[in-house]
């Protein structure tokens, strides 16, 4: 796998580090161009850090009514279900910050799942253009190695163009939502974050190209012209 690795001691300290580059690359886009456009991740490690951004000081390092929100991949739920990664995202950081409602681009996991992920697509090409390039996409991966809502034994590149698709996850027995490898790949810079020795030997595997994307569907993410950093923490290495 491609990108820049940083090893964190601890996932306190991984959440903190993570936080702080979500402050640094809205920062830095909107220095350039004005605006930003992050895009969420689901999970405990993405959660402790929206809890620190929702907080000062990293709270007031931001201008939010600059901000605009998506979400990599959602679970086919009404928003107030407690397994909805919007909900999440919401007791945890939109709630607390002064974002402007339009700038909230939330996955309708209550509707159908094709016209769900349809809805979504437009929605992206209509603000971002036909091949989005957003600032910062923020992602986690599983001990199985899927990442979004790409996971293994489903090609990944699958409809790729669509930018948004519904998936059918037999391990989760669950329909779900999830941006395409080719919506993740534009961006300008992507994180992906991990704690945890369940997932030592996944990361090992596709550290070394093992198995491939249908494999290990995090292998599928390869900025075209961004920056990839992996946020580590120790135990991951085993």
């Amino acid at each position: 796998m491609t990108g820049v690795r940083e090893v964190l001691p601890s996932p306190e300290a991984l959440a903190e580090r993570l936080a702080d580059f979500v402050v640094e690359s809205v920062g830095e886009a909107q220095g350039l161009r004005g605006t930003a456009s992050l895009v969420l991740a689901g999970g405990t490690t993405p959660r402790a850090a929206y809890e620190l951004l929702a907080r000062a000081p990293r709270r007031n390092a931001i201008d939010w009514t600059r901000v605009a929100m998506l979400f990599g991949d959602e679970r086919c739920v009404p928003p107030t279900d407690a397994d909805s990664n919007y909900r999440m995202a919401h007791e945890a950081l939109l709630a607390h910050v002064p974002l402007r409602a339009s700038s909230i681009l939330r996955m309708r996991g209550e509707a159908d799942p094709a016209i769900a992920a349809a809805e979504y697509a437009a929605l992206i090409r209509e603000r971002f253009g036909a091949m989005p390039r957003f600032d910062l996409v923020l992602l986690g991966m599983g001990p199985d190695g899927h990442t979004a809502s790409l996971f293994p034994g489903s090609d990944p590149f699958a409809d790729d163009e669509a930018l948004v698709r519904s998936v059918y996850s037999e391990s989760k027995h669950q329909w779900r939502l999830t941006l395409t490898p080719c919506a993740i790949n534009g961006s300008r810079a992507i994180a992906i974050a991990l704690a945890g020795n369940e997932k030592a030997a996944a990361f090992a595997a596709a550290s070394r190209g093992e198995g491939g994307p249908l494999r290990y569907p995090v292998e599928a993410i390869a900025p075209r012209d961004g920056q990839l950093i992996w946020f580590v923490e120790r135990s991951v290495l085993g």
